[in-house]
Parts: C-alpha cells; sequence; structure tokens
C-alpha cells in the first residue's frame, strides 16, 4: 500500500479539519493564548487527541488494509485497540484535538467549529458510514455494532469471536 495514499487521506480529512481550518479562524479572529492552567489543559488534550488520531491510523494501515477516507475505505474490518473500547475513535481524537486547541487558544470560534464538526459527524456516522459497514461486513459488523458503543467507551474491550 503506498505512503502517498494514506498521506493524501491524512492530509485531506484530520489535517484539514484540526490544522487548516482551526488556524484560519485563529488569523480571521484573532488569537489569546489562555492561563496556564486551561493551557496546560489545551496541551495535554491535543496530544492526547493526536496520539489517538495516529494509533488509529496505524490500525487502519496494519490490520485495516485501507485508509481513513471513505472514498479509499479498509478491506478488513479494524475492531481492536481503541476500536474495541468505542467505534469513532479516530473522530474522537479529532474532536479532542479541537478541543484542546479552544482551550489552549480560549477561543469560542474554535469551541463551534468543535461543536459543528461534532454534529456533522453525529449524522454522518448513522446515515452513511454505518449502512457502508453493513454492506461490506455484514454479520461481522453487525456483531460489533451491537456491543461497542458509538462514542462513549466501553471500560473493557470487546473482542470479535
Amino acid at each position: 500500500m503506498s505512503v502517498w495514499r494514506h498521506l493524501r487521506a491524512v492530509l485531506l480529512l484530520p489535517v484539514t479539519v484540526t490544522v487548516v481550518v482551526p488556524g484560519t479562524v485563529l488569523w480571521r479572529t484573532g488569537t489569546d493564548v489562555s492561563t496556564w492552567p486551561l493551557a496546560v489543559a489545551g496541551a495535554v488534550l491535543i496530544a492526547l487527541g493526536l496520539a489517538l488520531v495516529a494509533w488509529t491510523v496505524a490500525l487502519f494501515v496494519r490490520r485495516g488494509r485501507g485508509t481513513l477516507a471513505p472514498w479509499d475505505p479498509t478491506t478488513r474490518l479494524v475492531v481492536d485497540g481503541p476500536y474495541g473500547h468505542m467505534r469513532n475513535p479516530m473522530i474522537s481524537g479529532v474532536l479532542t484535538v479541537l478541543l484542546g486547541e479552544s482551550a489552549l487558544f480560549v477561543s469560542l470560534p474554535l469551541l463551534l467549529w468543535f461543536a459543528m464538526v461534532l454534529a456533522v459527524n453525529a449524522v454522518y456516522f448513522p446515515l452513511v458510514e454505518e449502512p457502508g459497514l453493513r454492506r461490506r461486513f455484514g454479520a461481522e459488523y453487525e456483531a460489533y455494532r451491537a456491543s461497542v458503543p458509538r462514542w462513549i467507551p466501553r471500560l473493557r474491550p470487546w473482542k470479535l469471536s
């Protein structure tokens, strides 16, 4: 699988949502660094979110044999790692980065961007992504979907039997 395939998907999706749009918002609205406790909390959230996104992208490469992009999806269902705890850890990572950015820069416009990304994905997943996963992976996905929550993580990871 080509590195360019993955790089294109990462640049077009998570980087646009977490870097390009927030950078543009901050450029247009101005920036202000928060007080140190909020700045530290924001930096921690950003680091945790980036780690989660990197982990999920790596799983898509190694286990899923595809990319995070809807136009170039995985060919295998990925249900381990953070996917054993929740069905959408990649978007959860992206949302965590956005929340951290809004805290770090004390930015209401970035918090609104976070809310918009959450709302779009809350509609997209059940209406578009999940039906596509049902078609591609059938009963295997149905068992996973029935046992693993979309957003709130399970404490104990689910394992495909």
